[in-house]
């Protein structure tokens, strides 16, 4: 049920791509709890010259991650424990043995569960769906 969107440059191999989505799913599921086969991770990968900072191109690799996530499941120690993890997977991945440009960022977004969902059904009428009905 969680969203990732990671935006990376420079762009990287296919194969690169694959293992990114690997192992940001193994991350999300051991530490958020989140279930891997409804987790998607969508990756755009941009030249340097269409990503700026202080209105300069960037120099080294750099990323962008955003996860989405209902609101209310995950306390803070745990996205806390998983933006460093992924900024460490973001960094061994893209790195090639130097630091991520400085303005990489890792963004847990969270949504109420009656505003989004999966397979036509949001997470709100999901946990509605899974409660006992009471006679």
């Amino acid at each position: 049920m969680p969203t990732l969107q990671l935006k990376i440059s420079p762009p990287q191999p296919p194969a690169m791509y694959a293992d990114l989505a690997r192992e940001l799913t193994a991350i999300t599921a051991t530490i958020l709890g989140k279930r891997p086969e409804v987790t998607a991770v969508m990756i755009e990968a941009l030249p340097a010259a269409r990503w700026f900072v202080g209105s300069n191109p960037v120099v080294h690799a750099t990323a962008w991650l955003e996860i989405s996530i209902t609101a209310g499941t995950n306390t803070a120690a745990q996205k806390a424990d998983f933006i460093e993890a992924a900024f460490a997977c973001l960094q061994d991945q893209l790195g090639n043995g130097q630091a991520l440009e400085s303005a990489s960022y890792v963004i847990v977004r969270e949504l109420p569960a009656g505003d989004w969902g999966y397979g036509g059904q949001t997470q709100a009428g999901r946990k509605r769906s899974a409660q006992p009905v009471a006679h």
